[in-house]
């Protein structure tokens, strides 16, 4: 009998432990787990240095969007077994991760395509947005320029 595939998704305030999205799409029928994680980095950002960055989201659409790119890349790698996001809300310091995606599939370059992708579209359709924090205290809200409703792609078409 065939595993059935699963997909986990989990918005936290707190640390993300890697080997538990690891662990979430573990399956004895997959040779390759692919993995991405994204961390806050060190940044110089017009003189300014970047100490954190601070996330929110909404919550239930997040969720229904993450069922939607699921779907859409097993449409595209069907072989594809199982998929994790966790994702950082609230604060996350230099040097933590803000989030975390594993895939698992039978072999490495369909979880590596899947991940880059699935990774790419997360950031371009999930309400999930930042504001970077500088070490003098103030703040931004940054625009992701991959998201489809980004006013920077409109700006910026060549």
């Amino acid at each position: 009998m065939s595993e059935e595939s699963r997909d986990v998704f989990k918005l936290s305030r707190d640390w993300l432990s890697v080997q538990e999205v690891v662990d979430a799409v573990s399956s004895s029928s997959c040779g390759a787990v692919s993995v991405f994680i994204g961390t806050t980095r060190e940044d110089q950002m017009e003189g300014r240095k970047v100490i954190g960055l601070e996330y929110e989201a909404y919550e239930c659409m997040a969720q229904s969007e993450f069922t939607r790119l699921c779907d859409d890349i097993r449409a595209r790698w069907p072989i594809v077994k199982h998929i994790c996001v966790h994702h950082r809300l609230g604060w996350v310091k230099v040097g933590e991760a803000s989030v975390v995606m594993a895939i698992s599939s039978p072999h490495r370059g369909d979880g590596q395509q899947a991940i880059q992708y699935g990774i790419s579209q997360l950031k371009a359709t999930l309400p999930i947005w930042k504001k970077e924090v500088y070490e003098s205290q103030d703040a931004d809200w940054k625009e992701n320029a991959e998201c489809s409703w980004s006013t920077y792609r409109e700006r910026n078409k060549t």
